[in-house]
């Protein structure tokens, strides 16, 4: 049986690594959603596959109105600093299920997960 060769997801951090999503991707928990928060042109290049394009400026009135308060948010950025920082007001907000995503899309290709772009899915 498949599962029986996917590791169970760990317990969501306020920091993730790329493996730890990947693994609860493939486990197939769809609760949750991944935000690209860096500016749109980087997001078409590419991103992780699944994620969301919310740009930094946006970002917190956007998932207020879109996400609700026990949703799982993957956020990552141009910088981990930058994707803390707005896991904060978010987490202020009041969502408490918030995890930055380690070293983001770089990370996640270094990985060699898929990402996707405007054009094609890539490998």
């Amino acid at each position: 049986m498949l599962f029986g060769l996917i590791p169970s997801p760990q317990p969501m951090r306020p920091e993730s690594r790329v493996y730890d999503l990947k693994t609860r991707l493939d486990w197939g928990e769809p609760a949750l959603t991944i935000v690209d928060l860096r500016s749109r042109d980087l997001f078409n290049e590419s991103h992780v596959t699944g994620a969301i394009s919310v740009p930094m400026a946006e970002a917190v009135s956007r998932m207020l109105t879109t996400l609700e308060f026990e949703r799982d948010i993957y956020l990552y950025a141009g910088t981990d600093e930058e994707a803390a920082a707005i896991a904060q007001q978010l987490q202020a907000a009041g969502y408490q299920r918030v995890s930055v995503l380690r070293g983001g899309v770089a990370a996640w290709k270094a990985a060699g997960f898929p990402i996707e772009t405007t054009h094609a899915i890539a490998r």
